[in-house]
């Protein structure tokens, strides 16, 4: 497994084997997400926002601000409904 050593500053050189699984560059900037106590990782920030641009398909065409709204209401109405079905009591619930 690798490992680092830190040094007084806080620096700590990312082992070759993980930078390479990682694609790490120089330059690239790396994110640390916490995941439990004492526990990190470390994730590459590459790539941007932008890199995400054509990998939805087109739908052919541009859906009107209604039709979007009923697509809305109609996700939460059967949301809704699912919501009641699963907290409905039984009545052996309530003697329980």
């Amino acid at each position: 497994m690798p490992s680092a050593k830190v040094t007084s500053k806080g620096q700590i050189t990312i082992p070759k084997a993980v930078r390479e699984a990682l694609k790490l560059k120089p330059g690239t900037k790396v994110e640390f997400f916490e995941t439990g106590p004492g526990r990190f990782e470390l994730f590459a920030k590459t790539g941007s926002i932008r890199d995400l641009k054509g990998i939805l398909p087109q739908l052919g065409y541009v859906p009107t601000i209604e039709e979007m709204n009923e697509a809305v209401l109609e996700a939460v109405a059967e949301n809704f409904a699912v919501g009641l079905r699963s907290t409905d009591k039984q009545p052996d619930d309530e003697a329980a």
